[in-house]
């Protein structure tokens, strides 16, 4: 069966050319041209990824991922003209699962789709397996369903962040090295130092403090990160 992408994108050159490239490479695509139709398709049906500009009429696509991940965990791929770093490391903190700088290739924006949809399915092969729920203390994840809550109310994290906290559980007493928690999280080797594995971790454990006023992520400096005892 087809994935379905939608393109939020407000230039109509570019719009229509991700949605013919797509197209042709086998994905069913649906398109929005601001943030306010954005936002409103998003709560009405289900995609498989989103591509997301970021300077859009009406809602910004800044708000749309932060506002996004309030109620969904959808892969989202930005692609902006926006090249400073700190916005890049800004979208993967609410977020963002990917970014591409405009001018892009389209051969890369494909590659990138598919990782990050490979990334998706490999977790989903989870579902195969019988429910199992790891805990700490109040915090439980249900492995099946990507799901984590505290005393019984959900805490909402992206995917990665999920499978970030599921190897810090399932191994309480393991330190992780960046090199570690990169190859198991993205199914990736990891070849260089950069901030990917920093900006989730800091944002997973921001999440988990503001929503269980705890800290479970200990840093080991110099090594990696630990569940906190």
């Amino acid at each position: 069966m087809s994935k379905t992408i939608l393109i939020v994108e407000d230039n109509r050159e570019i719009n229509k050319m991700l949605s013919s490239y797509l197209k042709d490479n086998g994905y069913e695509v649906l398109n929005a041209y601001d943030g306010n139709v954005a936002q409103t398709v998003l709560k009405k049906q289900e995609y498989d990824l989103v591509l997301m500009d970021l300077m859009l009429p009406i809602i910004s696509g800044e708000q749309l991922i932060k506002d996004l991940r309030g109620y969904s965990n959808v892969p989202v791929i930005v692609i902006s003209a926006k090249s400073m770093i700190e916005t890049r490391i800004e979208m993967l903190r609410v977020g963002a699962d990917d970014y591409i700088i405009k001018p892009f290739d389209l051969g890369e924006v494909l590659v990138r789709i598919e990782a990050v949809l490979r990334r998706i399915e490999g977790g989903n092969l989870q579902q195969d397996k019988p429910a199992e729920v790891l805990t700490h203390g109040e915090l439980s994840l249900y492995t099946d369903e990507l799901r984590v809550t505290f005393r019984g109310e959900n805490i909402s994290l992206t995917s990665k962040e999920v499978k970030i906290l599921e190897m810090l559980l399932r191994y309480p007493q393991k330190t992780f090295s960046k090199a570690n928690l990169y190859e198991a999280v993205w199914n990736e080797e990891y070849f260089y130092e950069d901030n990917t594995i920093n900006v989730h971790v800091s944002n997973l454990r921001n999440k988990l403090k503001k929503a269980t006023d705890n800290d479970y992520v200990e840093t080991v400096w110099g090594i990696g990160y630990r569940l906190k005892a």
